[in-house]
């Protein structure tokens, strides 16, 4: 036997090792796959059980309350829901909210970015941290000053006590700030040499070039708005002010009555979630593409 062909025989073939790097390719793309989709199923199952419990019947759901199939399907808990409940009020009263605080936020949130980022006036470097120390606070620690103040003004148990505390976010400020400080102050220039003011600038120059920022403002205006629950606790009192959260609420505490009642509950809670879920699916592209142009520019 010759030395090449001892050298040959003794060391892999190219073949042989690239059979070999791609069947640990293909082993490691399965694994990671395969524990993807078990942490993905982990955390859809809870929905999934909610769906079915649903359209379930109260003893079915009261039997097998993690069965993912109801047995039978009904939508009698549905039909309690808007029957037995005050869920038309507390859907009216989330929309309205909803609409007024996102449209607000949207608007004042980049009113304030833009005067942070282009406007020069003492004290806002001072101002902005001291919005950014706001960021800091845990909500709870506010809840009483809230309702003092409230109190004091008179605005305690109204529409105007669920709305106008949260019209403008401290997170909402930084986003838009942060985002109009990515864009070039050239841009604004031809407008200033028409003689155009601050105002003029912001809106029909700067702001329409913000649009990916203000669609991931708006998404999480929307549904942090729709998913408020704290604040409805010491803004309000009457039922009839009630937003779907603090129904939801009311629901599960036994406000009806005995029994476990989970399609009544559940049902609830589902018709709560669609139109978060349709709001994310609609601009679920755009919310991501804004998000990343943010992180990229900032």
């Amino acid at each position: 036997m010759t030395p090449s062909t001892r050298s040959t025989s003794s060391t892999p073939s190219a073949r042989d090792r690239t059979a070999g790097g791609g069947a640990r390719r293909l082993a490691s793309t399965f694994t990671g796959y395969s524990i993807l989709i078990f942490f993905a199923l982990v955390f859809i199952y809870p929905f999934v059980i909610q769906i079915a419990n649903s359209f379930k019947t109260e003893p079915d759901a009261a039997a097998s309350p993690l069965s993912p199939i109801p047995h039978p399907g009904t939508l009698a808990g549905f039909e309690r829901v808007f029957s037995g409940t005050d869920m038309p009020v507390w859907l009216g009263n989330s929309v309205l909210v909803t609409i007024v605080v996102t449209v607000g936020r949207v608007f004042l949130d980049s009113l304030a970015g833009y005067a942070l980022s282009r406007l020069r006036f003492r004290g806002r470097s001072a101002l902005f941290g001291a919005i950014i120390a706001v960021m800091a606070v845990p909500g709870v620690v506010l809840f009483i000053p809230k309702f003092l103040v409230l109190n004091q003004l008179g605005m305690y148990d109204s529409y105007l006590a669920l709305i106008l505390p949260v019209l403008v976010d401290a997170a909402g400020v930084f986003i838009m700030k942060q985002f109009f400080d990515s864009i070039p102050a050239g841009v604004e220039e031809a407008a200033r040499i028409d003689g155009a003011g601050a105002f003029r600038m912001f809106w029909s120059v700067v702001l329409p070039m913000a649009r990916p920022a203000l669609i991931t403002l708006t998404i999480i205006s929307f549904q942090g708005t729709w998913n408020e629950f704290p604040h409805t606790l010491v803004a309000v009192q009457d039922p009839a002010l009630f937003t779907l959260p603090r129904g939801l609420a009311d629901l599960v505490s036994g406000s009806l009555g005995g029994g476990t009642q989970y399609p009544l509950k559940l049902g609830a809670a589902l018709l709560a979630t669609i139109p978060v879920a349709v709001i994310f699916v609609i601009f679920q592209r755009r919310f991501v593409r804004g998000a990343n142009e943010g992180s990229d520019k900032g």
